[in-house]
């Protein structure tokens, strides 16, 4: 490798529904994995720690809740972390010691609302930048809040400008635009989308935005699931919520880590940055190519708080 090329690593793995330090433990261990292998940057998926509960409607109807639903809801809240928190100063050692730049999709709790991110980690452990997914999808709204645009940030690193898309806002074309105006590089995608659909979908984006795109997935069947997952499909312990599909795409939206469907894995892939300028050259979406004159986008970074003290 020279010094423009780095191996990145997507893990398809699953995480513990409602056991946040089993999961963390287990993140801290498959981080060490992958650079062992030579990754120097690892992607986890989406909602890898505090869970993605597929299948569970929090009791859930047009006009009403359930207390079963609302109980189910309070072991979700209780799996989710803070920031700052204990659970993010063990991913911040996680990356510390593995020697990596992490990317890891969290449940976040903030007062009492919980918000689907993505955390950006350096190799020496420091919180480089967080995003929250903008629009929860369908049942996702009833326990998720929404971000703003004040965490919508594309990060300068050693290996290049990261940043963060979550799940179906990677269908969200403003919020692709935003991303590339910033110059990103290497574009995550945290999901649990498991569709045939969803390659396609990544390597538009990585053609689109002339960046990489690494996509990871989770994989979880219902015997990952505790007993009281009551929502959660069937009761066979072989029934596959969940099947992964993670990926890593490059700026010609040529497939460098094929998507797999049968279990966890990591795929690793190594990624060379002159390829980038090489599809700038043809393909600028922000620069060149873009009419100014005919469309604009103006992003407003600005926090959303619904509660401002101080003087006018």
């Amino acid at each position: 490798m020279n010094d423009r090329t780095v191996k990145a690593a997507v893990v398809q793995a699953t995480p513990f529904l409602f056991d946040t330090p089993k999961t963390i433990d287990k993140l801290a261990e498959l981080t060490r994995d992958a650079a062992s292998r030579g990754a120097k940057l690892v992607v986890f998926p989406e909602a890898f720690v505090g869970g993605y509960p597929k299948g569970l409607d929090f009791g859930a109807r047009l006009g009403s809740r359930s207390d079963a639903g609302r109980e189910e809801f309070r072991r979700y809240f209780e799996s989710a972390m803070t920031l700052p928190g204990p659970e993010c100063d063990l991913i911040s050692e996680a990356a510390r010691t593995a020697g990596v730049h992490l990317v890891v999709g969290v449940i976040e709790r903030s007062g009492g609302t919980l918000y689907c991110a993505a955390l950006m980690y350096s190799p020496e452990g420091r919180l480089l930048g967080k995003h929250r997914k903008l629009m929860p999808t369908a049942l996702e709204r009833v326990v998720w809040g929404f971000g703003d645009g004040s965490t919508l940030p594309v990060v300068d690193t050693a290996i290049g400008r990261l940043g963060s898309v979550i799940c179906w806002e990677n269908y969200m074309p403003l919020l692709r635009m935003a991303m590339y105006a910033q110059g990103i590089e290497i574009y995550c995608a945290p999901t649990v989308d498991d569709r045939e659909t969803w390659l396609p979908t990544m390597r538009t984006i990585a053609l689109e935005g002339r960046c990489f795109v690494l996509s990871a997935c989770q994989y979880l069947t219902r015997a990952d699931c505790p007993a009281a997952c009551s929502g959660t499909h069937q009761d066979d312990p072989n029934d596959v919520l969940i099947r992964g599909g993670s990926c890593i795409i490059d700026p010609f939206g040529t497939i460098l880590a094929e998507p797999k469907f049968d279990g966890e894995v990591i795929r690793i892939a190594e990624l060379d940055r002159r390829v980038i300028a090489r599809g700038k050259y043809d393909l600028d979406v922000v620069g060149h190519y873009a009419r100014p004159d005919i469309f604009k986008l103006i992003v407003d970074t600005s926090a959303k708080s619904p509660v401002m003290f101080g003087k006018e």
